[in-house]
């Protein structure tokens, strides 16, 4: 029998050491095993973290557009190997940016097309528009473009990604890893492909089929009242895990109009929220070869084509860190190549990934297991937060 009385003794200890409330769950084989909810949802409110605590997903959000796309591959619909712009024509003319040896800056069309599989393992050399990089200048610029054309999130994920087929890359398509946009392609490839709203797709193929009922992108019924709140803490003392958790300031998420029911961007790199339980189910279908409560919602082959590593050894150079450690890159997932290099007891071919404000997922095939960790606080304090849940997890996995 599973025993988590550790994982849970260490959930506790993140509050009393300052995390405002997290929670976190552990199934295998189609069973919850662990649930653990502690701490504040709203410090101020005295509103505690539940089951039914929303969560903002952000860049778990990539988890479950990759998959979906996936699922189109698996019917026939593209090859990794297809050039972008057989779906989105706006990527046939790619630029490149060349920084010459004295300084300057020099715009070349691209050598090569950037394909399918360079959308899913973030090697298209788009990323985040953040920094002071040709690259990032121009995404900045035309995301400004497009808020001053349609407003703030009122255009889809089909507009913004042709209108950044405009920027310079930062590198010849394939060349490198560098985390960024690849996923809004691939979001965006979910629509044209499928004739669908991304939501509709999701909704539909994922949500429905599974149970997912308080995920989304939109609020809708309660959500909004149940959705956890933000918080800020100092990243130095966090560090030292000394913050208390009445010193942590609530803030508003940058992102939080794009739950409006009036916005249109359905992102395939962030956006989505949902609550342990929900997300829970997902790495569940995941970790038990695409089967869910009986159901198929993808195959199991595919799934094991997600989680192979597919960088190459410049790439693995760009993507590792202690976070990373002993991690590969697949489809749009983290995948565990290495657990000695990781310090990891989880098992070769476990994947998932991360989001910004606190949430965390891993998924292991070998044991039929998932686990499910969230909070919300900026920084997310990662490396501190989910590699000891990871520890605390599979620890008490038999």
């Amino acid at each position: 029998m599973a025993d988590f009385k550790y994982l849970d003794a260490l959930l506790m200890e993140f509050v009393a050491k300052g995390l405002p409330g997290c929670g976190c769950a552990v199934a295998k084989d189609g069973k919850i095993v662990f649930e653990g909810y502690h701490g504040m949802a709203d410090v101020e409110g005295q509103k505690p973290i539940t089951p039914d605590t929303v969560y903002r997903l952000y860049s778990m959000t990539k988890v479950v557009i990759c998959t979906a796309a996936m699922m189109l591959y698996e019917r026939g619909k593209f090859l990794l190997s297809d050039p972008i712009y057989e779906y989105i024509p706006e990527y046939r003319e790619r630029s490149v940016v060349h920084n010459s040896p004295n300084g300057g800056v020099d715009i070349r069309g691209a050598k090569a097309p950037a394909l399918i599989r360079h959308a899913f393992t973030m090697a298209v050399g788009l990323p985040y528009g953040f920094g002071d990089t040709p690259t990032t200048r121009a995404m900045r610029q035309i995301n400004a473009e497009l808020e001053e054309k349609h407003g703030k999130g009122m255009y889809s994920v089909v507009d913004e990604a042709k209108a950044l087929a405009r920027v310079p890359a930062a590198f010849e398509a394939g060349e490198h890893f560098l985390y960024g946009y690849g996923h809004d392609i691939v979001a965006a490839l979910i629509q044209v492909i499928s004739g669908k709203s991304v939501w509709d797709f999701l909704r539909e193929e994922i949500f429905e089929p599974l149970g997912m009922d308080s995920t989304g992108y939109r609020y809708f019924g309660d959500i909004r009242q149940r959705m956890a709140t933000l918080y800020r803490r100092d990243a130095n003392e966090a560090a030292a895990q000394r913050v208390a958790a009445a010193a942590a300031e609530a803030i508003t998420d940058r992102r939080d109009h794009l739950h409006e029911a009036n916005a249109k961007l359905e992102s395939g790199g962030a956006g989505l929220f949902s609550t342990v339980g929900d997300y829970l189910k997902f790495t569940q279908m995941l970790a038990n070869g695409g089967v869910y409560g009986g159901r198929q919602i993808i195959g199991r082959k595919t799934i094991d084509l997600m989680r192979q590593n597919h960088l190459s050894e410049q790439q693995l150079k760009d993507f590792g860190g202690v976070y990373l450690a002993g991690y590969g890159y697949g489809l749009g997932v983290r995948t565990m190549m290495d657990v000695a290099a990781g310090g990891s007891n989880t098992s070769v071919g476990e994947f998932g990934w991360t989001g910004a404000l606190g949430t965390w997922a891993s998924i292991d095939p070998s044991e039929g297991a998932s686990v499910v960790y969230m909070h919300q606080t900026s920084p997310n304090m990662e490396e501190y937060y989910h590699l000891r849940a990871r520890a605390a997890a599979y620890g008490g996995l038999k």
